[in-house]
């Protein structure tokens, strides 16, 4: 029995594109189906729909190439509709799939002209029947969705149309007849609120219906109207920062607040009347009623006004619950920004909130592109997207730890992006949450040696420590966070290196570089493991700073063993330094470098380093294009490894140090052999600068990000790989010895079939040079010279006879297999009718389609036939014509060889001359 040995672990060669973080939304307006699994926004001129458990993306609709003024989904979750700035009205039939299609949804009605302006504003009513579009001249349409013709046209609005609702009570139980009728609400730019009857009003065909009635108690632009399940209660909200409740079903004459339109409908009008005045004290940007049990029973006659509660949402970016009767706050949902600066808080406040019945949950969209889920019933946030990450300038794996348990190994992933907010990423669901604390743009990130702590440095001169906010072990797994627990001041300029010790169990120092060139070391000792919402971040104290370059320092790195440190700077330079780290008896902690060695070589800045995790060496990257290892024990270079063709920005070991991993600003991460110096594989999923490289502790998973805002999550895939290439070797090898069975028994059909399932031309080619000059052929009437042949390419089937033809042409293009092709193509024309090889590559492409996901075969399959076929007879013409010269050439020279031969055969001497000669001989 052989014994395994035990060597070097195997060198990984594959990876791949596992997921991605992409640009989810980037503002404009979202739509959640009302199960609140489906997520539709915007990313730029593009519409995509969302997987919101996973984060996944689902599909892409097509659009137009123009921005998205506006859209909604229907309440039934079966159509979407949108209006873009191209004034067009687009509506998609939905995708009920949650998982990734590869296409892009096209639409089943696109209306070219919708309004004659911008449409901001659409509405669908609760029976997914109608659609209500508000355009900033003034015109609401009312559209049938299926049909996709306008209804209604209400015209008369002062301005653009801010805001619309359905009034139309589902229960019929709970409602009188008269008050089943279906109304619009309108608001505008004016201020003034209209209310139409789309039941007795005025279609199209009588140019636009008047309001039963106009609401005048705003004083400027309502931003959010919405109408309680009964009917009865409407509440508005605007930029006047205040919410008004209304009566639509008061009794009560005409106030001043109010203007009523005569009718001689059948059905009363309506005298709505305004019930109470609620000062929000913000701009209100949404404001929706919230279904309670109370408004769900059936039988009961109307929502009680002691009962009405509704949200306001708006610029100072929270979600706030109001009592209707008491006027008051009873719950806010998330928190006001901290930050002091204008721009931040713009960038806080809320656009938009979307709201979940089924599962009491708010949805908010913010003006930085975040998108986060409140629980009604918890009280607390949920989840939260991140929509538009920026450019992403470090990364680093971290294991969230809960309560006191060991920490989950890679649950998390922290990102720095062009943002003074950290983003931490579920490595599962893309939950993120964003990490408030530093002022300035954080520039590098790095974890602890069990990956539970976060530290960050900033442009606002400081590192901060993060920490897992502390919480009950059985707490749901949608409540976590991370809290900041100390905070590193002291440099001059930029901190855009930050590195931790490993430490063992206890947090021992960490160091940070500047741009002010300097290398501090920090000690951690009394920094705290958990962080909580009350206490504040300890002041770290600085044990030691150290002048180490000429330039900027670019990055830092400590050996596992915790004794040096190393300095990447842009003066081409890289810096070893001894760590002296000691605790007195007292407690006094005490922590020095000392300088041991310099790394010169690189002809450009460096812009990272790193130690060997196994041996004692060290990685270079620099703006040179190249990647260095260097020895720890003379400091001299051991290999350069070249492929990179921009800057090389970040590198780290892999593999028990047999592996380099490198990023660059071409866009590329490179797989190296450290021992051959060479690429092994190039993963290649970005457009931008790769600056961030981080990976997972198992180091099965490579992640990867850049400026172009992109996430790739790249998984090793070795092994499958190469069981994948072993199987398909295998069956290769099957195949062959059957075609070679099939040969050697003259069974032509099938080897013919068996090759071309293959796509081997050249055993087919072999087949048919084997066949032609055979000595059966000598004798042989056939065209390919073998019957069977010719009965196999007389039968053969459609895609088949395709593929066989394309054979042909790539054979005529080469002088020396041309012979072969023009006789198997002599044959093909002689035994086939044109019609049948026009089928040929018909059924081909249908085939084709079919193989790609696709359920409905091409409109006009004989026309994309002719297509194709008249290609491949472009490509044959040309190379035949040419052949044909050559051959003319050939035989025409051979009468000049023939002349030659004779001669010098018998004709070197004249019989006329030796006639002439002989006579005078004899005279």
């Amino acid at each position: 029995m052989a014994v395994p040995t035990t060597g070097r672990p195997k060198l990984k060669t594959a990876f791949k594109k596992a997921r991605t973080i992409a640009p989810l939304y980037t503002g404009g307006a979202i739509a959640i189906t009302l199960d609140g699994t489906r997520l539709v926004s915007c990313v730029a001129e593009d519409i995509l729909m969302t997987n919101v458990e996973s984060g996944v993306e689902i599909c892409r609709f097509v659009g137009d190439t123009q921005p998205i003024n506006s859209l909604c989904i229907t309440p039934s979750s079966s159509h979407l509709i949108v209006f873009t700035s191209s004034l067009s009205l687009r509506i998609y039939e939905l995708p009920d799939s949650k998982e990734p299609l590869q296409k892009r949804v096209a639409p089943i009605r696109v209306v070219g002209k919708a309004h004659e302006a911008p449409v901001h504003v659409c509405k669908a009513d609760p029976t997914s029947t109608y659609l209500a579009s508000g355009s900033a001249d003034g015109v609401v349409k009312v559209w049938d969705i299926v049909r996709g013709y306008v209804t209604h046209v209400f015209k008369g609005h002062g301005g653009v149309v801010s805001a619309l609702a359905f009034n139309y009570p589902q229960d019929a139980s709970s409602v009188t007849q008269e008050n089943r009728t279906m109304h619009l609400i309108t608001a505008s730019v004016d201020t003034r609120i209209r209310v139409f009857n789309l039941t007795e009003g005025a279609s199209t065909s009588s140019g636009g219906g008047k309001p039963e009635a106009v609401l005048e108690g705003h004083v400027s632009v309502p931003r959010g109207l919405d109408v309680s399940p009964d009917g009865r209660w409407l509440v508005s909200g605007g930029r006047d920062s205040v919410a008004l409740i209304w009566d639509l079903l008061s009794k009560s004459p005409s106030t001043a607040s109010m203007k009523t339109k005569k009718s001689n409908r059948k059905t009363p009008a309506l005298t709505p009347s305004l019930v109470k005045t609620i000062p929000v004290l913000e701009r209100v940007e949404a404001v929706g009623i919230l279904r309670t049990d109370d408004t769900d029973l059936v039988g009961q006659s109307k929502t009680e006004f002691s009962k009405l509660r509704f949200y306001t949402g708006g610029e100072k970016g929270v979600i706030k619950i109001w009592d209707g009767k008491k006027g008051e706050v009873i719950q806010t949902l998330g928190q006001e920004s901290s930050a002091s600066s204008e721009e931040m808080e713009e960038q806080r406040q809320i656009m938009d909130i979307l709201y979940l019945p089924s599962t009491s949950t708010l949805i908010s969209a913010h003006a930085d592109q975040n998108i986060i889920f409140h629980s009604l019933l918890e009280g607390s946030l949920s989840k939260q997207l991140v929509g538009y990450n920026d450019e992403i300038v470090d990364a680093t794996f971290l294991s969230y730890r809960k309560g006191f348990s060991s920490p989950q190994k890679d649950s998390h992933i922290a990102f720095a992006t062009n943002s003074s907010l950290i983003r931490v990423y579920s490595t599962q669901s893309l939950d993120a949450r964003l990490l408030e604390g530093h002022s300035e743009i954080v520039l590098a990130l790095d974890h602890s040696s069990d990956g539970s702590l976060l530290v960050s440095g900033s442009k606002d001169k400081t590192a901060r420590i993060w920490a897992p906010l502390a919480s009950d072990s059985d707490a749901s797994g949608s409540s976590w966070g991370y809290g900041c627990v100390g905070v590193c001041e002291g440099h001059a300029e930029s901190v855009g290196a930050v590195v931790m010790a490993s430490g063992g169990d206890n947090l021992k120092f960490m160091f940070t570089g500047s741009q002010d060139r300097t290398i501090k070391m920090w000690d951690l000792s009394e920094v705290p493991s958990h962080a909580t919402e009350e206490t504040a971040a300890i002041r770290c104290k600085s044990l030691t700073t150290h002048k180490a370059h000429e330039k900027d320092i670019n990055s830092l790195d400590v050996s596992p063993n915790d004794r040096f440190l190393v300095s990447g700077s842009q003066d081409r330079t890289a810096k070893i330094y001894e760590i002296q780290y000691s605790v007195g008896s007292g407690g006094a902690v005490r922590g020095e470098i000392k300088l041991i060695g310099t790394c010169k070589g690189h002809k450009r800045g460096v812009w990272s380093v790193r130690f060997g995790k196994a041996e004692r060496v060290l990685a270079t990257g620099s703006g040179d294009k190249t990647v260095k290892l260097w020895s720890l024990d003379d400091y001299s270079c051991l290999r350069t490894f070249e492929g990179h063709t921009n800057s090389v920005l970040r590198v780290d070991f892999i593999n028990a140090g047999l592996q380099l991993v490198s990023t660059g600003s071409d866009g590329l991460v490179k797989l190296w052999n450290i021992r051959e110096e060479e690429c092994i594989v190039t993963l290649d999923n970005h457009e931008d600068k790769v600056w961030a490289l981080t990976i997972s502790s198992d180091e099965r998973t490579i992640v990867s990000g850049a400026a172009d805002s992109v996430v790739t999550f790249w998984e090793d895939c070795t092994e499958e790989d190469e069981l994948s290439k072993e199987t398909k070797r295998t069956e290769m090898a099957l195949k062959d010895q059957d075609f070679m069975n099939y040969v050697s028994l003259h069974d032509y059909k099938r080897a013919i079939q068996l090759a071309l399932a293959m796509s081997q031309p050249g055993r087919l080619f072999n087949l048919f040079k084997d066949v032609g000059s055979s000595e059966e052929a000598v004798a042989s009437t056939s065209l390919t010279g073998n019957a069977s042949v010719d009965e196999v390419i007389r039968t053969l089937e459609g895609s088949d006879l395709a593929k066989l033809l394309r054979f042909v042409r790539d054979w005529n293009a080469n002088a020396r297999t041309s012979t072969i092709a023009q006789q198997v193509l002599f044959a093909i024309v002689k035994l086939r009718a044109a019609d049948d090889v026009i089928q040929a590559f018909g059924d081909e492409s249908t085939e084709k389609i079919f193989a790609d996901g696709e359920d409905t075969p091409p409109a006009n399959g004989p026309s994309t036939g002719r297509a194709a076929l008249k290609e491949l007879i472009d490509a044959l013409i040309p190379y035949s014509e040419r052949h044909h010269a050559r051959l003319e050439r050939l035989v025409q020279e051979s009468y000049v060889v023939d002349y030659i031969l004779g001669e010098m055969d018998d004709g070197m001497l004249d019989d006329d001359l030796i006639g002439d000669d002989l006579m005078e001989v004899d005279s």
